[in-house]
């Protein structure tokens, strides 16, 4: 048989994947759209270390023919993308983040401010009012409970309830979740002057009381033992998140704690975000229910920021204007953006505040309390 360049050349272009574009052009919008992303993650710095893996996930998800999605079927190799998917499935990485948060994170503030927890507990307001909206816009009950998470900002329990109550719509809730995430230091100062006074952001707050090591070692075992036993649906992310910082406080376990924030939880970061951004296909991306959660994420996360701040007013007048509104804002679960987007706006108000410290006790409430809220959602809508 004799052989032929051009022949060969166009069998070649006849079975690749430019060829399956003219058969279904949806894809190419993908690969578009992931291109997008890749530009806010590199170019505009949009949570780089998440997003960067979740438009590249996007990308090789898009390219036919390649089988990376392929589940086994009758002995058959998976995809490797199938394989990384199945942490998502089952809570593997959003739990493992959960551990490098808790490793990384000081609950000190929160135990020398209990009354934190009410600020933090205000905050999840977006989590509920999205929910209210996202059925009033016709989503099924579970799959507005998958939205609604995106109201708590945080990026892993959005990732985990949306794997388990609505994985069609994943990959639009954590682009939305950890969007808005990235971009809390333009949304929520506007928000935050205009709900507070210029007298009530100038209140500078009074220091801390030490927190004894003794109270941070009891905290995690206390907080995991009554949340787990009270909801059990809320182990793997409060589990892991206590177990946590354990690891860091407990002072014998400095090795597991390090690895735990860096090595570790930046491994899991990769194939979460791959994870993530392989669900983006065109035929569940392409819809107005994307567009539709991409606005109600905006509105929960707005919601939340508010119901933080009005609940610090109302500390502030029963403290007699001890309590600066401002921290409320931090009662969302962006963990330490939100404490510090409040620092930065109570210092433009008066030069010698200093409010990082007593705002990362709402801003550590809010990663349980999202936890919490996640926990009850699973618990009510999952099957």
């Amino acid at each position: 048989m004799q052989f032929s360049f051009f022949s060969a050349l166009g069998s070649i272009l006849a079975d690749s994947g430019f060829a399956s574009f003219l058969e279904d052009p949806r894809s190419l919008i993908m690969i578009l759209i992931s291109f997008v992303l890749l530009y806010m993650g590199i170019g505009k710095r949009f949570e780089p270390l998440l997003l960067i893996p979740i438009a590249f996930g996007m990308l090789l998800a898009n390219f036919p023919l390649t089988g990376l999605l392929n589940a086994p079927v009758d002995g058959s190799s998976p995809g490797m993308l199938w394989v990384f998917y199945q942490g998502v499935q089952h809570a593997i990485y959003p739990s493992i983040i959960f551990l490098g948060i808790g490793a990384m994170t000081d609950f000190g503030p929160l135990i020398a401010r209990p009354s934190s927890l009410l600020l933090g507990a205000a905050a999840q307001l977006g989590i509920f009012s999205a929910f209210l909206l996202a059925l009033a816009l016709g989503f099924p009950a579970a799959v507005a409970a998958a939205i609604a998470i995106i109201g708590g900002a945080d990026g892993p329990t959005s990732i985990l309830v949306a794997s388990r109550l609505a994985a069609d719509y994943l990959p639009a809730i954590a682009i939305a979740a950890y969007s808005y995430m990235a971009l809390i230091p333009l949304i929520q100062p506007p928000i935050m002057r205009l709900l507070t006074t210029r007298k009530e952001r100038e209140i500078k707050m009074e220091q801390l009381r030490p927190v004894s090591k003794t109270e941070k070692i009891i905290f995690p075992i206390a907080v995991a033992t009554v949340v787990i036993l009270l909801i059990p649906d809320t182990a793997p992310l409060i589990g892991m998140l206590m177990l946590g910082n354990l690891l860091r406080e407990c002072g014998l376990t400095d090795r597991l704690s390090d690895t735990a924030q860096n090595a570790l939880c930046n491994i899991v970061t990769i194939f979460l975000g791959l994870s993530v951004g392989c669900k983006a296909i065109a035929s569940t991306f392409l819809t107005w229910d994307t567009i539709k959660i991409i606005i109600l994420g905006l509105l929960a996360f707005i919601f939340s920021t508010v119901g933080g701040l009005v609940f610090g007013k109302i500390m502030c007048k029963l403290t007699g204007g001890k309590v600066n509104p401002l921290i409320g804002s931090a009662g969302v679960s962006a963990v330490p953006m939100a404490a510090r987007v409040s620092q930065v706006e109570g210092q433009k108000a008066n030069p010698v505040n200093f409010l990082l410290m007593h705002a990362m006790g709402p801003n550590v409430a809010g990663v349980i309390g999202s936890a919490v809220a996640a926990g009850f959602m699973l618990k009510v809508f999952g099957a």
